[in-house]
C-alpha cells in the first residue's frame, strides 16, 4: 500500500517566491538599451501572442521568433545570456527561503510551477529553490490540469498550495475539495488584477507576502478551521 506524507506543502514560483515582476522589467530595459524601442516593442508582443496560444510565459521562445529579422545583431546573442544567467536568487522576495524552511518543520515542501521545460527549471535551480526543497520540483503545462500527477508525485493525506493567483487556487480546489487548502499571496500584477475578480471558491488563507508564512503554525493550514497564527513568531 502506497504511504501517504501527511501534508505537503506546494509552492508556486513567479511572484510568489519570486519576485519576476523585477525580473520581467530587466529584461524590458535590456531589450529596449540593445535594440530600441521599436524591437522592445516587437518582443513583447510575440511574447504576448505566444502566452496565449500556449499559456504559460515562454521568453526562450519568444527570443527565438524575435530573432527573424535581426540574425546579424551581435546583441541577440548576449540576450541569450542575459536570460540564462540571470541571477534569480537576487530577486527571491524578502524571508521567501526562511519560509521555505519553516514550512518544512511542518511538512514536507515541494515546487509546483507552471512554464517550459528549459527556462522554468534554470530559474528554479540558479534561484537556490530546488536545493531549499531538495529537488522536489514539478514543472507543468498547467499544474491545474495535472492533478492526478501531482498526486502521485508527492503522494500526501493534504495538501496546501500556495500561489498568487487566486482563480488557479480555486480551479485546483474545485478538483481536490477538502484535500486541499489554498493560500492566496497578495504578491505581484496577477494578485492585483483579480481585486475585483469573482473567485468561487474563494482561497481558504490569504497573507500579503510569502514572508507572512512565518508566523503560521500546523493548524493555520488545516481546511475549514479557523485560521491560527502563532503569537510572538
Amino acid at each position: 500500500m502506497l504511504k501517504l506524507t501527511p501534508l505537503v506543502f506546494l509552492l508556486d514560483v513567479d511572484n510568489t517566491v519570486l519576485d519576476n515582476d523585477h525580473f520581467g522589467a530587466d529584461l524590458r530595459a535590456r531589450l529596449q538599451h540593445d535594440f530600441g524601442a521599436a524591437e522592445c516593442g516587437r518582443y513583447w508582443s510575440i511574447y504576448a501572442a505566444r502566452r496565449d496560444e500556449l499559456g504559460y510565459a515562454d521568453y526562450i521562445g519568444t527570443l527565438e521568433q524575435f530573432r527573424i529579422g535581426c540574425e546579424d545583431d551581435p546583441a541577440l546573442l548576449h540576450m541569450s545570456a542575459f536570460l540564462l544567467d540571470y541571477p534569480f536568487s537576487q530577486q527571491l522576495y524578502p524571508a521567501a527561503l526562511d519560509a521555505i524552511a519553516h514550512l518544512r518543520n511542518l511538512g514536507v515542501t515541494a515546487i509546483l510551477s507552471d512554464g517550459d521545460i528549459v527556462f522554468q527549471p534554470r530559474k528554479i535551480q540558479c534561484s537556490g529553490l530546488w536545493d531549499a526543497v531538495d529537488g522536489r520540483v514539478m514543472v507543468c503545462l498547467h499544474k491545474e490540469q495535472n492533478l492526478d500527477a501531482m498526486q502521485r508525485r508527492f503522494p500526501a493525506q493534504h495538501y496546501v498550495m500556495i500561489d498568487d493567483k487566486p482563480q488557479l487556487l480555486a480551479a485546483m480546489k474545485r478538483t481536490l475539495g477538502a484535500k486541499l487548502t489554498t493560500v492566496f499571496v497578495r504578491q505581484g500584477h496577477y494578485a492585483a488584477a483579480s481585486a475585483n475578480a469573482t473567485i468561487d471558491p474563494v482561497p481558504d488563507r490569504s497573507i500579503e507576502r510569502i514572508g507572512d508564512l512565518l508566523a503560521c503554525d500546523r493548524a493555520y493550514f488545516s481546511s475549514g478551521a479557523p485560521a491560527h497564527v502563532k503569537e510572538n513568531a
